[in-house]
């Protein structure tokens, strides 16, 4: 994975399995990370490593839910929200 340095990803569902893993390695690299997710799935166990991290800024928001934020202020956007178990699957 090509990343810049100084970068600051948005990462979209980082309770889950592949946003965990991803924001625990940009952090390691020196990466600014903002974390989305809404919590309702997922395990704290996938996270519970990255609490108190100097670099992490966690927000609590569901993405299907409009909110407003300044695009510029990120490199890159990850996308790994969905939903985890649902009924419909």
């Amino acid at each position: 994975m090509t990343v810049m340095t100084e970068s600051t990803p948005l990462v979209n569902g980082w309770r889950r399995f592949l946003g965990s893993h991803l924001c625990d390695r940009l952090l390691k690299e020196g990466h600014r990370v903002t974390a989305i997710d809404n919590l309702v799935t997922g395990d704290l166990k996938n996270i519970a490593h990255l609490f108190g991290r100097t670099g992490l800024k966690f927000v609590k928001h569901d993405v299907t839910e409009f909110m407003y934020v300044r695009w510029d202020r990120w490199n890159y956007i990850l996308h790994f929200a969905s939903p985890a178990e649902p009924v419909d699957y």
